[in-house]
């Protein structure tokens, strides 16, 4: 148990419920049977090596809060060769992105079933091509907006880990949170923003992948693509 010294040290959380309805007992059996065998060493152990998580990976991408996994599953599936580590509290996404990674045999996919800052944390300097946010929890209320998962600090942790040249790819369907962010990673010298595809922000990328939580449209403007390059 953490003491109430290691608590006051700890960050905000920026994610909501850890679990909501019940996980279906074939997905609760991959929790035993093959999340052990994918999952990252444990961050507040030491840090951690992308290389030995995957010798001989052509490329190593990070996924903030993969929700229900169908964006991180899809892009494994399209760079079997290019590790993605996956992070999300949310138990219900952990269990969807562990029968994607089943049905589709993907080898290439190591998760962390907690808070993504603490992998952050332990990674090492420029060890990341791609970073992916898509749709965090916005936090509407002021008050809350010390809880979003974009900060100054998220920002320049991000910029440290991108490799000269990566990228990092924020999308939400809330406008103040991406005004928000720009400000965040406008702030972050190491970075510098990439034009959008299309003449707005509103035009994906020619590789996304659209999900069902996408599709739901619950913020207030259509989906906002932003991308920021690592000096």
């Amino acid at each position: 148990m953490a003491s109430s010294d290691d608590t006051a040290h700890r960050p905000l959380r920026s994610f909501g419920r850890i679990k909501s309805r019940a996980i279906k007992p074939r997905q609760a059996a991959l929790f035993d049977t093959l999340l052990p065998s994918i999952a990252v060493p444990d961050p507040r152990a030491g840090p951690i090596d992308p290389a030995a998580l995957m010798p001989g990976a052509a490329g190593v991408w990070l996924e903030i809060g993969f929700g229900g996994g169908e964006h991180l599953a899809a892009q494994a599936a399209r760079h079997r060769d290019t590790l993605m580590i996956g992070c999300e509290p949310f138990l219900n996404g952990v269990a969807s992105v562990l029968r994607h990674i089943e049905e589709g045999g993907l080898k290439n996919i190591r998760l962390h079933a907690d808070d993504a800052r603490d992998v952050m944390a332990a990674l090492p300097d420029a060890s990341l091509d791609r970073v992916m946010i898509l749709f965090p929890d916005p936090w509407h209320k002021a008050r809350h907006n010390k809880r979003r998962l974009i900060q100054e600090e998220t920002a320049a942790g991000i910029a440290r880990l991108l490799k000269p040249g990566g990228v990092v790819r924020f999308v939400t369907d809330w406008t103040d949170y991406a005004e928000w962010a720009l400000e965040k990673f406008g702030k972050t010298s190491d970075l510098v923003r990439v034009s959008s595809p299309g003449d707005d922000w509103t035009t994906p990328w020619p590789d996304h992948v659209v999900t069902r939580y996408e599709e739901k449209r619950l913020g207030d403007t259509t989906p906002l693509f932003m991308e920021f390059r690592r000096a």
